[in-house]
């Protein structure tokens, strides 16, 4: 068994983790997610103030891990978030791609309720303990979503994408690539 080990450490003791960075919005105060639960804000405090990263999954999948969770801000809009995909994994590149191609979008966080009120349609969640935060194609929360991404850091000429969420960032990406070169439409409307 300890060759095995041996042989798995030298195969990664030469290789260069290359990172991509994401941020967005993890969590939305004050506005009911799709099961009718709502964030209040403060809801994450006693966790933030551990300090701790926290692990990025893909789909909300355990055995998916592509990156890390970095920094965390609390706005009075909801929990903005910034990460590292290791791009040096196959699932962290699969997720990147599609996040620069503008096909994911969706941030979701997984957590365990720590105190909630019931409200008409579901809960206020007042406090909760966070255990991750996953990239998705569906978050349950609509505009839970990756307004940034670049390279070792935020490339200066990626801007961000606060006002495209979604089908309409779907459909801006799609109109651009029907335009040929030279401006014009490749295909009529």
């Amino acid at each position: 068994m300890k060759q095995q080990l041996d042989l798995v450490k030298t195969e990664f003791e030469g290789r260069d983790l290359r990172f991509g960075t994401i941020e967005g919005w993890a969590a939305i105060y004050n506005d009911p997610d799709l099961n009718g639960d709502i964030i209040a804000p403060g809801a994450f405090d006693a966790h933030l103030r551990r300090g701790q990263s926290l692990p990025m999954l893909y789909q909300h999948a355990a055995s998916t891990p592509i990156g890390r969770w970095t920094e965390f801000r609390q706005h009075e809009k909801g929990l903005y978030v910034r990460g590292e995909i290791v791009l040096s994994a196959h699932a962290g590149l699969e997720a990147y791609t599609l996040i620069k191609a503008r096909i994911l979008d969706g941030l979701s966080i997984g957590y365990k309720t720590v105190r909630a009120t019931s409200i008409d349609g579901g809960r206020r969640i007042l406090a909760a303990d966070l255990w991750e935060i996953s990239v998705v194609t569906f978050p349950m929360a609509p505009a839970a979503r990756i307004v940034r991404s670049g390279i070792g850091g935020l490339a200066e000429n990626d801007q961000p994408r606060a006002d495209e969420s979604g089908l309409a960032g779907a459909l801006q990406g799609a109109a651009s690539a029907m335009r040929d070169r030279s401006g014009r439409r490749a295909l009529s409307a």
